[in-house]
């Protein structure tokens, strides 16, 4: 249904609001047919980024460029950009048919072919026999589907979202997500999604942009981002984690008085703590000897049992070690090795040299909203 897909090429974006930086020097590609994901927290520049790409948001300074077009003075509708917004932004004095036309009656686009490209796009987004209703007769999830066919009707270069699914209930956008992303697959249009959402951003994203204060703080694959996160700051935004300190002794890294097994060697930085994600982390419940069986290749730590919650689907066990440092511990529920497990119950906690994974630890900045890693 769409033409052929554009890269975009970002350069030096910069933009102020009196004393505060939204965007402060981003540069960023985005390949043909890519489903780009910016995530961050408010107020990270993620949503500043997007209103850019569509045009409006004029820039102190940077360039944008849809393949070969420099765009950075072009207003929105000489873009070719298609949108979707976080209120959907539909009409409703008009039906679903003519919403979804609106963008064609604009480029005067002649009435039959009006008629059999929203036909098309009603389709697409599975709402056909829908045309004739209502936008005050539709359901949430409908109503984001008609904005996304009004969004791809006209075969835009690009397609801009600003959090599409974050009014809808927790069941329904995820079911969304996994529609949104199939039928991204069958158009191949670039597209750039804003979401803070961790979970969406994992799902549905060729790659992810994460974004604080107003940077590019790592860009990478969602298991990239998800297993060997570059900080802290994006450590603990992606997923559950806990921290541990880390010190050098000789040639050694130590942890909590345990030399560490390390799958790969981290870079060197000045500070650096181990990340603990709750799901990679085993327990080692000693037998009536006092002894536990530690496995080959783990870090092992004391630990006592704080408290055990039930999830459904998962057990969370929450455990205090030596240095008063809480950690989480998950099992499926179908695992049995928190089976008879109560508070104050000694146990060992082990993680895989693999999964020992070490980062910068950006805390600090945590607390400004500054980025220290550029995104150029």
């Amino acid at each position: 249904m769409t033409r052929a897909s554009v890269p975009i090429a970002v350069r030096n974006l910069s933009k102020t609001y009196g004393d505060v930086v939204a965007l402060d020097g981003v540069g960023l590609d985005v390949a043909p047919g890519e489903f780009l994901t910016l995530l961050g927290p408010s107020g990270s520049g993620k949503t500043t980024l997007l209103m850019v790409l569509a045009g409006f948001i004029r820039p102190d300074r940077g360039s944008v460029r849809f393949g070969d077009d420099e765009v950075i003075r072009r207003p929105p509708h000489q873009r070719d950009v298609g949108m979707v917004f976080q209120n959907y932004a539909l009409f409703p004095h008009m039906d679903v048919a003519a919403n979804i036309a609106y963008p064609l009656k604009l480029r005067r686009v002649p009435t039959d072919e009006r008629a059999r490209r929203v036909e098309a796009a009603l389709e697409l987004v599975q709402l056909k026999g829908y045309g004739q209703r209502s936008i005050d007769a539709l359901s949430g999830g409908q109503r984001q589907r008609v904005a996304l066919a009004r969004a791809i009707v006209f075969e835009p270069r690009v397609v801009l979202m600003d959090e599409p699914l974050s009014a809808l209930d927790k069941q329904l956008r995820e079911r969304m997500q996994i529609e949104l992303r199939q039928l991204h697959e069958r158009l191949g249009t670039t597209t750039v999604y804003v979401t803070h959402d961790q979970r969406e951003a994992l799902t549905m994203s060729d790659r992810i942009a994460v974004i604080n204060g107003g940077r590019i703080v790592q860009l990478g694959h969602p298991r990239e981002i998800y297993d060997r996160p570059a900080t802290r700051f994006v450590a603990e935004f992606i997923g559950e984690s806990s921290f541990l300190p880390v010190s050098r002794s000789d040639a050694n890294l130590v942890c909590l008085d345990v030399p560490l097994r390390l799958a790969n060697k981290p870079e060197p930085h000045a500070n650096m703590v181990v990340m603990l994600r709750p799901e990679r982390v085993r327990i080692l419940v000693p037998d009536a000897n006092g002894a536990s069986d530690a496995g080959e290749g783990l870090n092992v730590f004391d630990a006592t049992v704080e408290q055990i919650v039930y999830q459904g689907e998962s057990v969370l066990v929450q455990a205090v070690l030596s240095d008063g440092s809480r950690v989480g511990a998950r099992a499926g529920a179908g695992d049995d090795s928190h089976a008879g497990l109560r508070p104050g119950a000694r146990v060992r906690l082990g993680l895989r040299a693999e999964d020992t994974v070490l980062v910068a630890d950006d805390g600090h900045l945590r607390a400004s909203g500054t980025a220290a890693v550029s995104s150029r």
